[in-house]
């Protein structure tokens, strides 16, 4: 028997990725809601009770409320949201960190998606906290540059009217209260004593991701061996070639894709680590698909573009 599949919050930007990268499969069932009830609360808790698998493509408060609604002890979760990432019980969805992150995914009934510029950061420093490399206790600087896409509906709509202000044709700089919301899973998964002073910016393309971590008083040789020694014999990340004749870095480049590279850049005593990916790919959707793969005992890149 297919494992049924409901995505709650079909209609936006991650869930109808999502449901792009499961359409075309044979070896699962996608339950829909009808369109006209999508809202009604009952034919949700009736749609979220009857699948093996929920994807929660929704706003924190919503998603947490469909989680009070589960009542089935064999429905499984994915949160794409920010709700539940740094939440006891739950299993952080990135699989590549260590065994015990993967074997934590696959056994548990919950899992927290990662947030798409947290992705970029944990893939860089976890490794390097992780190995002793950095202390716990440094000062980081993070800049992240995202396509619009990752800001939903309303800043796509923005972008993409025909008429718009002059602004929007340049890159943004946001967060400007460093407050920004994925800042609770950078620190907690990596370990930190203290958040990163964190920058994001949207510039006027639609999807892919340049997040980029700076690492003073550091190899770059070093920091490349760490992180190569990291992710060997993983599927969807990886670690370019250290000292590639690569002159500038398209934050576009992995649109389109589902896994992320790893770029470090530098010398003996300063270091730059770039993480390039598809914030709709490894940064959202791709991620939730990989982790359902998993938790359903499949080979993770199953319906899924390296």
């Amino acid at each position: 028997m297919r494992p049924k599949i409901y995505i709650d919050g079909k209609e936006g930007t991650t869930g109808l990725q999502i449901y792009e990268r499961l359409g075309a499969r044979d070896d699962l069932e996608l339950v829909l809601i009808d369109e006209d009830k999508r809202k009604d609360s009952a034919e949700r808790q009736r749609f979220l009770n009857a699948a093996d698998i929920v994807f929660l493509c929704l706003p924190d408060a919503a998603a947490r409320e469909a989680v009070s609604l589960i009542e089935n002890p064999n429905t499984r979760v994915i949160d794409a949201s920010t709700a539940h990432r740094t939440a006891l019980g739950w299993a952080y969805g990135f699989p590549e960190l260590s065994a015990a992150h993967r074997t934590a995914i696959q056994q548990s009934m919950r899992v927290a998606n990662p947030g798409c510029h947290a992705t970029g950061f944990i893939a860089s420093v976890y490794p390097l906290t992780a190995s002793g490399l950095i202390s716990k206790e440094i000062p980081l600087t993070c800049f992240s540059l995202t396509g619009y896409s990752g800001g939903g509906k309303k800043m796509i709509a923005d972008y993409e009217a025909q008429e718009k202000s002059s602004d929007f044709y340049a890159p943004r700089i946001y967060g400007l209260n460093l407050q920004h919301k994925h800042l609770p899973e950078m620190q907690t998964i990596c370990g930190l004593t203290q958040p990163p002073v964190f920058c994001p910016i949207v510039a006027d393309y639609y999807k892919g991701m340049a997040t980029t971590v700076t690492l003073p008083n550091l190899s770059a040789q070093t920091v490349w061996e760490t992180l190569s020694a990291h992710y060997t014999n993983q599927s969807l990340v990886s670690v370019a070639p250290f000292g590639a004749d690569t002159p500038t870095i398209s934050a576009n480049t992995f649109a389109g894709r589902d896994g992320l590279t790893l770029y470090v850049n530098g010398h003996d005593s300063q270091t730059i680590v770039t993480a390039l990916f598809d914030n709709l790919g490894k940064g959202a959707s791709g991620a939730a698909v990989q982790n359902m793969n998993l938790m359903l005992g499949l080979e993770e890149t199953t319906g899924l573009i390296p």
